[in-house]
């Protein structure tokens, strides 16, 4: 995401590369790259020029310190900035209320069916709460019918009236089914519209109305740039919604609506949502997101995806068996698999600092695992439990059963005793610290 905007924004730092300190001369240069580059990124013009005349003034009101070049200066303004630009600080939903009620609202096509899923799964896993989804699109014929599917991958219920075509009945009612059976958080799916038009207005309004929800979430396509601005205008001017969703948002190379709507309504975006699998789902936090569009990764996130799928007791086991050089197969299968939950592969190495860039034009499937996966699979539980008895007859009995051929085989095998390798030279510094600690305690 946004690899456009920040190669753009990379080469308008190099302009500064090899000058001692800021001027107002190699300033002007730089800061007329970072309002093109934004422009281009498809951010109104307004605000890219209201952005890049903030970022000269604090550039010329900022002395460079001897251990800091002007492009790094530079770099930490413009993320401030950024970061400012896309609200400050994650916003977090408002749960009260037993239920509380949840309106999603956005065109056709934007991801709200998916999106209204998404936050679901999302409030059970994470939130500890009992949502209930409620089908209130009741023009497009498939619409319930995907929301009951979506419903039953993640285990909540959705509460559905296919032969009343009245939504805010159906919202009505739906309220009364979750206060009979417990449910404490409700999210109504709402229909609508290919462009804005004043039914499609009316009814979610009078939805609203009808309800008073704790929050109106605006699901926008981030991939259609400043259309999502000028659209989100619209339902904001109507709905005074209270948060915006941002789907698609692995699609956008320009990073346009991010940038510029919180701006344009003054209303926070409190969720970002990539591709179809219904955990790719992530609270909006406006400096990792920053950090990411100047190419500085981001760890946080990545740590933060790797602790949903850690075992204490199960990372034990494995500290356990790496101390004792006894890693196998099977424990690299375990990892391999815990990796794949995190998320997409790239978005994941995107997430280091350094590598994004570096990675950006290189096609990663998140299938690029499967491979080793049924290499490992084809060996007996003895085989996976000690490698070295897998001599050749046995590797190519293990290739043939994978659909892999030798080569593949045995670069595995190279690759997974360089892992181990390294695991062992990671304990011995280990120890030695320890025994370093221990003769310090002497003295």
């Amino acid at each position: 995401m946004f690899d456009s905007l920040s190669d753009r924004l990379d080469s308008a730092f190099k302009q500064l590369r090899g000058h001692a300190k800021i001027t107002e001369l190699n300033i002007a240069t730089t800061v007329k790259e970072i309002r093109r580059a934004l422009v281009d990124a498809d951010v109104n013009y307004k605000i890219a020029k209201e952005f890049t005349d903030t970022i000269k003034e604090k550039a010329l009101g900022e002395k460079v310190l001897t251990s800091v070049s002007p492009g790094q200066l530079m770099v930490k303004i413009v993320k401030d900035e950024l970061v400012q630009l896309m609200g400050g600080s994650e916003s977090g939903l408002d749960l009260k209320g037993n239920p509380s009620i949840i309106l999603i609202a956005g065109l056709q096509g934007s991801g709200k069916t998916t999106f209204s899923a998404k936050l679901a799964r999302f409030l059970k896993t994470k939130r500890g709460k009992s949502p209930l989804l409620v089908a209130g699109d009741v023009y497009r014929p498939a619409a319930i019918d995907q929301l009951k599917v979506l419903g039953e991958q993640i285990g909540i219920p959705v509460y559905s009236e296919p032969d009343n075509k009245n939504p805010v009945e159906i919202a009505k009612a739906a309220i009364a089914e979750a206060k009979t059976k417990g449910f404490n958080t409700i999210i109504i799916d709402t229909a609508g519209r290919l462009a804005v038009d004043e039914a499609m207005m009316t009814e979610v309004a009078n939805i609203k109305t009808a309800v008073n929800p704790n929050e109106i979430l605006f699901v926008v396509d981030s991939m259609t740039g400043q259309d999502a601005v000028n659209t989100a205008k619209a339902f904001n001017d109507r709905l005074d919604f209270s948060g915006v969703v941002l789907t698609k948002l692995d699609g956008d190379t320009r990073g346009g609506a991010a940038l510029s709507i919180k701006y344009t309504v003054e209303k926070p975006i409190k969720f970002v949502s990539t591709g179809e699998k219904l955990e790719t789902l992530d609270v909006f936090y406006p400096e990792r997101m920053a950090q990411r569009i100047l190419g500085m990764g981001d760890i946080t996130t990545l740590v933060e995806k790797a602790q949903e799928q850690y075992d204490e007791e199960e990372a034990r086991k494995l500290e356990k068996k790496i101390r004792k050089n006894q890693f196998d197969f099977e424990d690299f299968r375990k990892q391999l698999q815990q990796m794949k939950k995190m998320g997409n592969i790239k978005d994941l190495l995107g997430m280091m600092p350094g590598i994004g860039k570096a990675i950006k034009d290189i096609d990663i499937s998140d299938d690029a695992f499967n491979g080793v996966e049924a290499i490992i699979n084809s060996m007996t539980p003895y085989e996976r439990a000690n490698p070295q008895v897998i001599d050749g007859n046995r590797r190519k009995r293990i290739a043939k059963g994978s659909g892999k051929n030798m080569e593949e085989v045995n670069q595995l095998f190279k690759q997974f005793d360089q892992i181990r390798k390294m695991m062992k030279q990671m304990n011995g510094m280990k120890g030695m610290g320890k025994k370093m600690q221990r003769l310090g305690a002497k003295k």
